[in-house]
């Protein structure tokens, strides 16, 4: 009875322990997913009782799997493995918050549907393919299709811009960096740099560089540097019907 009970015990905390990570990851893709405080997102994912140290744990083990990246204060998704790991959680028959939750949860799981449907297509031709293959609309669109034309970049690219000037307030002035990060592996690095210097070129954007204060390698890194002149850091849009 011993043993049992043991068992018992090793999956209540192995379950607790999914539900922290995935609650971590969900809360960190509704901030922003980039360079977001870690103690605002520790803040957002303790409950009545429970402290920073609950979390070291979650932190760690997400950060060893590659899923997250820690830099002093900060921590970032990183792409494809937080994205991956965030849905596997989340479609997880296993998966299911061990209290009540509030309406910040709750918008934050509406915004990553919606999401997923629009990377897809439109909520309304999932629930149709849905229908035909016998799947949930949210399996059917919870992993973003690669983009295949400039077209198709171009318009994917204002709504990231769009969505991340809106959530955060940044002033038509967005990190070149977070666009690339929102986007993943839908496109190639050397594609996303392409087509956003055409959208320039087209005056969509203006891509612009400037001082920077507080910039990590990695965001650098993640921002484009053309063929001729200096790096670029910042996306401003001029024309979005050009």
């Amino acid at each position: 009875m011993s043993n049992d009970v043991d068992a018992k015990t090793d999956t209540d905390i192995e379950a607790k322990t999914t539900e922290k990570e995935v609650r971590l990851l969900l809360y960190l893709w509704d901030m922003g997913g980039s360079d977001v405080k870690r103690g605002e997102l520790t803040k957002r994912l303790k409950r009545k009782k429970e402290t920073a140290a609950d979390y070291k744990d979650s932190y760690q083990q997400l950060e060893e799997d590659g899923a997250i990246a820690v830099s002093r204060y900060k921590v970032s998704l990183v792409q494809p493995k937080g994205f991956q790991m965030l849905e596997a959680g989340l479609k997880s028959e296993a998966f299911k918050f061990e209290s009540q939750i509030g309406a910040k949860t709750a918008n934050a799981l509406l915004k990553w549907i919606r999401e997923q449907a629009m990377s897809a297509g439109t909520v309304g031709d999932g629930a149709v393919a849905a229908g035909k293959t016998g799947e949930s609309a949210i399996e059917q669109s919870s992993a973003p299709k690669a983009i295949a034309s400039y077209d198709q970049f171009k318009q994917v690219a204002l709504d990231v811009y769009n969505q991340l000037n809106r959530d955060y307030n940044l002033d038509d002035l967005v990190p070149i960096y977070r666009i690339r990060r929102t986007i993943g592996d839908r496109v190639s690095r050397s594609q996303f740099n392409d087509w956003m210097l055409e959208m320039q070129a087209n005056d969509i954007f203006q891509l612009m560089g400037g001082e920077v204060l507080n910039v990590t390698p990695d965001q650098l890194e993640d921002s484009i540097t053309p063929p001729v002149g200096k790096l670029r850091y910042f996306a401003k849009l001029v024309n979005a019907e050009a």
